[in-house]
């Protein structure tokens, strides 16, 4: 195929994508504001469209800017992202910010090593920033545009495989259209999300079809290839719903790993040969110092991420010895149950908080501490 024949494609999707491209909050007429850009590019790593508008929304109105962002307490920050998942991407750009204010004047730097140097700054992000918002030439790779760019050329390879990622940049940095990379990345974006999806796409419609490789093969529903599934393990999970005086105690994950910096029911995953209720006593050991008895139980719930399943069974307890430590959480706090929803938590979490709320409702305030009695 000759470049010719990939530049009149290109024509035709910058064409197509001005008269199609998706009409989304932060695509502002005229000079896009780098803020706006880098906050929903964070956003949509790992998340779609429609979910992330309405979380844009509202945090934009809470954190107009990176001054409001990095003043703004992590407890704040991660409240409002609440739900979204993925939450080391709401501490990395609450970081990113106070780093901003720090070295380049409460502003999104618009160099390349500026901004790669930033807490949860990939290529991607660094790539769509430049283009969308300072008009550089950058090509910007996320998985939707991958599997345009591997249609589009023919890959014939699947993605993980070595090789198949610099074949894919070299193909897409070479087709770019010198000052217009923005318009590009965007219109491959929309692409892959109106017309190039993952199943069935409509080819038919699509303005890059008199040069797409996997169109002009039949094979646009076997390309990108796909590398063998893994199997995905399911972990089975303890957590405590602590009694004392009225109040429930929350801890606070540690900012590293996973949901750092949640608030939760403290717990953790239970080992091979324990009970559910083995595993509650040696967590709130291990994590608060705490010994305590567990009693019965309040719900269970399921839950998928990215790379691991879990089931979450949470118990009423109440303390037997000892005072809450900070020994594997970042801090611990006696709740009102009426309170709990204020703090940043999980989805799993919050599901236990309502189950909590569902129950007072049935039994009344002060059963409590009889609930976390022992069971028999």
């Amino acid at each position: 195929m000759t470049q010719q024949s990939y530049t009149a494609d290109i024509e035709r999707l910058l064409a197509w994508f001005a008269e199609n491209g998706r009409r989304l909050p932060w695509r502002t007429a005229g000079r896009r504001d780098p803020y706006q850009v880098w906050i929903a590019e964070v956003m949509l790593q790992q998340t779609r469209v429609p979910t992330v508008i309405p979380y844009f929304q509202r945090f934009i109105r809470l954190f107009p800017d990176v001054s409001a962002l990095a003043q703004a307490e992590l407890d704040a920050v991660l409240k409002a992202w609440e739900g979204l998942g993925y939450y080391a991407r709401a501490r990395h750009a609450h970081a990113a910010a106070r780093r901003m204010m720090e070295r380049h004047a409460g502003q999104v730097p618009a160099e390349r090593g500026a901004l790669l140097a930033l807490p949860g700054i990939g290529e991607y992000i660094a790539h769509a920033v430049l283009s969308l918002a300072f008009g550089q030439d950058y090509l910007a790779v996320d998985a939707n545009v991958r599997r345009v760019l591997a249609r589009w050329m023919g890959l014939d390879q699947p993605l993980r495989e070595r090789g198949a990622e610099s074949a894919l940049r070299a193909f897409g940095e070479r087709i770019l259209p010198a000052g217009r990379a923005g318009a590009f990345n965007e219109a491959l974006m929309d692409l892959s999300a109106l017309i190039c999806v993952s199943k069935s796409p409509t080819c038919g419609i699509c303005p890059i079809r008199e040069s797409c490789q996997a169109h002009l093969q039949g094979r646009q529903e076997v390309i990108p290839m796909r590398s063998p599934r893994r199997r995905v393990p399911h972990y089975d999970v303890s957590a405590a719903v602590i009694w004392q005086d009225g109040k429930v105690l929350l801890a606070q994950r540690l900012e590293e790993g996973m949901l750092g910096g949640l608030w939760e029911f403290p717990g953790g995953t239970r080992e091979a040969g324990e009970s559910l209720e083995e595993c509650l006593r040696r967590e709130i050991q291990e994590e608060l110092g705490m010994e305590i008895a567990v009693g019965e139980h309040l719900i269970s719930v399921p839950h998928a991420y990215t790379h691991k399943r879990i089931t979450l069974h949470a118990f009423h307890c109440r303390p037997v010895r000892g005072i809450p430590q900070k020994l594997e959480v970042k801090d611990w706090r006696w709740v009102a149950p009426a309170e709990v929803m204020q703090y940043p938590l999980s989805v799993v979490d919050q599901r236990v908080a309502q189950a909590l709320l569902s129950w007072l409702k049935e039994n009344g305030p002060d059963v409590g501490s009889s609930s976390a009695r022992p069971a028999d």
